[in-house]
């Protein structure tokens, strides 16, 4: 197979693919993992156009983005970045790490993190943006590097909104701190200095308001030795969103304090980093994470969801601090007892064309399930090649004789979108 065939394969594949938890409608259950690819530091936003939307640490490279619409079956949507638009920046050999997904002033802005391993002093934290939630990240752009504020491994960060203002947080074991951001959440707030709120036991900080507390979740141990993985999940909580933070013996985070949330268990090794809790429309908590599946430990970190329970005492728990096997779903729409207006459903004239990669190949995406035609015509209007697709679809045209050319695809409803090609 030569090497653009591997390369149309592979995106075929990637594109079509459905990962699905193997969701029982029978029983209302479904079993973790959700997403079996290594997907490690996930974090998740329920985007304008009704879906989930999960991106995670680059081992798909220029971060990988899966869609949903039940948290529980997901597919492949994309990168955040290409080559093209990839940050150069700062660490200019680095990965890009435990991205953050929100959505901030009419825009999805998406901070990363950006380093080596082991290079705890020139990695930092950067931002980008786009207008849609599945891919075209651009203007991305540094905003520190751990020299220039002098805190030791300035990764993993986290963005919440609190008050009207916007706030950054992050850290990696070399304690956690937060500083106020600008409105548009793109720099940071003139005049604010970085702030400590926790020790250095943890990493990878999450924050949620809750019945007037903030609850920092992060995660302790080691995050990538497969079966020999400590990673877990801890908290502590405080009535101000800079602290003091304490556990639930009343200690403080600053002085390493947490109380735990999720442990290892026998089918999941170093389960941690998680992303943003989530609700569905039952009013029901979720949170996404990652760990080792001990049946598989060389698939690497894959995606796990659990139900967050609110305890009487106000603190979340996870049933039996242990990842779940099988549980059951999120609830969403009808099953919820909700009558989805057809408004607030995901548009079915909602199609996107994509360049990848790899030149001449286009990405088609579509609403879930959506069955659609797609042609290729010159520009003087002859037809160059059709298809068919169903939600996705990838489309070669690195041997159209033409040097432009437009992809028009069409839906039951008629054309719904087209878009000019240059070769």
């Amino acid at each position: 197979m030569n090497t653009l065939m591997k390369s149309i394969f592979s995106l075929v594949v990637a594109a079509a693919a459905v990962f699905s938890a193997c969701a029982d409608n029978a029983t209302g259950t479904y079993q973790n993992p959700v997403i079996k690819r290594s997907l490690p530091d996930p974090t998740v936003i329920h985007a304008e156009d009704g879906y989930f939307y999960l991106y995670a640490t680059e081992d798909t490279h220029n971060v990988p983005i899966y869609r949903s619409a039940d948290l529980v079956n997901w597919r492949y949507a994309g990168t955040a970045f290409t080559d093209a638009t990839r940050p150069m920046d700062f660490v200019p050999n680095g990965g890009i790490w435990a991205p953050d997904i929100n959505f901030v002033g009419g825009q999805y802005v998406l901070y990363y993190s950006k380093s080596e391993w082991g290079k705890t002093w020139e990695c930092g934290i950067g931002v980008a943006v786009s207008n849609r939630p599945n891919g075209g990240f651009h203007d991305a752009h540094k905003l520190f590097i751990s020299s220039e504020v002098g805190i030791e491994n300035c990764i993993d960060p986290f963005f919440i909104e609190d008050g009207g203002k916007n706030y950054l947080f992050w850290g990696s074991f070399h304690d956690i701190y937060g500083v106020e951001l600008t409105a548009d959440g793109l720099a940071i707030q003139e005049g604010c200095t970085p702030q400590k709120i926790a020790g250095g036991l943890i990493e990878a900080t999450m924050i949620v308001k809750h019945d007037g507390y903030y609850y920092l979740i992060g995660s302790a141990g080691s995050c990538c030795e497969g079966a020999k993985s400590t990673y877990r999940l801890v908290m502590t909580r405080s009535r101000n969103l800079f602290g003091p933070y304490v556990d639930r013996n009343g200690r403080s985070a600053v002085g390493d304090n947490f109380s735990p949330l999720l442990n290892a268990s026998p089918q999941v090794y170093g389960p941690g980093h998680c992303s943003e809790f989530v609700t569905d429309d039952a009013g029901q908590t979720w949170v996404l994470y990652h760990g080792f599946q001990a049946s598989d430990v060389d698939g690497g970190r894959v995606t796990y969801l659990d139900r967050i329970n609110w305890g009487a005492d106000g603190w979340p728990t996870i049933q039996g601090m242990r990842p779940s096997v099988e549980a059951p779903v999120p609830l969403f729409g009808d099953a919820a007892g909700i009558e989805q207006p057809q408004s607030a459903l995901p548009a079915a004239s909602s199609y996107l064309i994509m360049p990848t990669e790899q030149h001449g190949l286009y990405r088609i995406e579509g609403p879930e399930g959506q069955p659609f035609k797609w042609t290729v015509y010159s520009a003087d209007g002859q037809l160059v090649q059709r298809g068919n697709g169903q939600t996705t679809a990838i489309v070669d045209v690195s041997r159209a004789s033409q040097r432009l050319c437009f992809l028009r695809v069409q839906g039951p409803g008629g054309t719904e979108s087209q878009k000019l090609l240059v070769q």
